[in-house]
């Protein structure tokens, strides 16, 4: 068997044959193009049809599957081009890597290639092949992650805007419930200084409210946004007025799509969610909502036999603390090494599943015991791995009168 290190990069990659017994056969720089990648495949295709064994019989028959790919990523071009080849696989976090370059410090694309290659030769048995998801999952896990950016840009602008408003028209800041709903961005467009808004009479605010699509008691709201603006308020000078109330429309420009664009993937995403024959699995966990239970699905996937073990998972998706300890000196903390779109899903879930009671009691608990609001949310977090790894398996929804019985019968362990 050969083991193949690739080290990539976003302009070219760097490849490092070794075989069995650890000698180094053969290296390779291939540009990041279509060229360069095929160049490479073209490359590893070379070795499947050799053998590592020099007394074997010549000329076997070409075998992908024993040249074993170990490269610092899971996703991309590159590796779509691997899998479609048909060689094997294996990602190894870079970190690893990081460490096994600590005792020299030395560091260049050919040095990793090669050192990704050693590991793959001696620690193969312990990385996990890549088994891509099925298209529905890549899909979904695509547009969760793309919207989780989005949502990203919107919390920025948001607070740009809100800071903006801060300067000159603070007041704007109490007349809607959220500044990125779409009647307060459109309220903002349309009277984006004070004196506009107060030159506004209670029947065109009413007129201008029931316009919005969907916006509930629009007379009762213009009477109340009538009510605040004439109130006493400080007021910016005209200068700072003039030019903030430019970088409000701005911002603004840049907030609508945004804000329409989220939507539409929160439709799309719904809609693709609902294909999946694991939806329900995932809809009957309390708190996971629209948003979280997409995420949730994702993390898992559909290939059962992926994950062996909740606590697979558990490291996986980062709520397992890390022992510690050296000496008299011992303490667990929080691990880095993970996948943190799932990390972060996790934490959202457990706080909104602390409207099950015995979730919350779990967590007050935790609190009792003197650990902060994060740490309680992952040791939550970590309970809820479990649950949901069960689920799962199974393919059995939540069940809060199942999941009391079996806690009566066996004590929920602390995390």
């Amino acid at each position: 068997m050969w083991f193949a290190g690739i080290d990539w990069a976003d302009e070219h990659h760097d490849v490092a044959i070794v075989d069995e017994a650890g000698q180094q056969h053969g290296t390779l720089r291939v540009a990041h193009s279509a060229a360069g990648v095929e160049a490479l495949v073209t490359f590893l295709r070379g070795y499947s049809q050799r053998t590592a064994r020099a007394d074997a019989l010549p000329a076997p028959a070409p075998d992908p599957e024993q040249v074993a790919c170990i490269i610092e990523t899971t996703h991309g071009l590159l590796i779509t081009a691997l899998l479609e080849a048909g060689f094997p696989v294996y990602p190894v976090n870079p970190k690893t890597l990081a460490h096994w370059r600590k005792p020299a410090g030395a560091k260049t694309d050919r040095i990793d290639a090669s050192l990704l290659a050693r590991k793959g030769r001696s620690d193969l048995g312990e990385l996990r092949r890549l088994e891509p998801d099925s298209p529905l999952v890549q899909e979904l896990k695509l547009l969760t992650r793309d919207q989780d950016a989005l949502v990203q840009t919107q919390t920025r602008l948001v607070n740009q805007l809100t800071a903006c408003l801060k300067a000159y028209f603070p007041s704007a800041l109490t007349l809607f419930g959220k500044l990125h709903q779409g009647a307060t961005l459109a309220f903002l467009q349309r009277y984006p200084t004070l004196e506009q808004a107060e030159a506004a009479s209670v029947e065109e605010l009413t007129a201008f409210l029931r316009a919005q699509p969907r916006f509930p008691s629009p007379a009762a709201a213009a009477q109340r946004i009538h009510g605040c603006v004439h109130q006493s308020h400080l007021r910016a000078d005209p200068v700072t007025t003039r030019v903030k109330a430019r970088l409000t429309q701005a911002l603004v420009a840049q907030l609508v799509p945004v804000v329409e664009q989220i939507a539409a993937y929160d439709a799309e995403i719904e809609r693709l969610f609902r294909r999946h024959p694991d939806a329900a699995l995932f809809v009957s966990l309390p708190g996971a909502g629209k948003r979280l239970a997409p995420r949730l699905l994702v993390g898992w996937g559909d290939d059962r036999g992926r994950y062996t073990s909740a606590q697979s998972m558990q490291g996986l998706a980062g709520t397992a603390p890390v022992a510690f300890q050296s000496g008299k000196y011992s303490k667990a903390h929080k691990r880095y090494a993970c996948i943190k779109p799932l990390r972060n899903a996790l934490y959202q879930f457990a706080w909104q599943s602390t409207r099950e009671a015995w979730a919350l009691a779990y967590y007050q608990r935790k609190r009792q015991e003197g650990k902060s609001h994060s740490v309680a949310l992952r040791a939550l977090a970590n309970q809820w791995v479990r649950l949901i790894h069960a689920i799962w398996h199974t393919q059995r929804p939540y069940d809060e009168a199942v999941f009391r019985a079996a806690q009566q019968a066996h004590a929920l362990p602390a995390a």
